[in-house]
């Protein structure tokens, strides 16, 4: 499948962040940080990875900001089964 778009996410300032990206490719979008998939959102909802969704402030950050939503708000969701865990980093 190819990449049909990799953008650098944004700070509170507009400008664009090193190492926080946001790929489409096909029906996924994905929050990469560093190099580490972290989230993907398609039409099957949203998996977040099991090891790195919450792995530092800054994940958390661009995290909350690629979703549109809180910490709290994204825990619900994983509680509640509405988002999923996987390994989306696994080789």
């Amino acid at each position: 499948m190819r990449i049909s778009r990799v953008q650098n996410m944004t700070g509170s300032n507009g400008n664009k962040v090193a190492n926080q990206f946001i790929l489409n490719i096909g029906a996924d979008r994905i929050f990469q940080s560093y190099d580490s998939v972290i989230a993907v959102q398609n039409w099957d909802g949203v998996t977040l990875d099991k090891n790195y969704w919450d792995y530092s402030v800054t994940t958390g950050k661009y995290r909350n900001q690629f979703l549109g939503e809180t910490k709290a708000e994204t825990l619900k969701k994983i509680k509640s089964g509405e988002y999923k865990l996987a390994d989306l980093n696994k080789e």
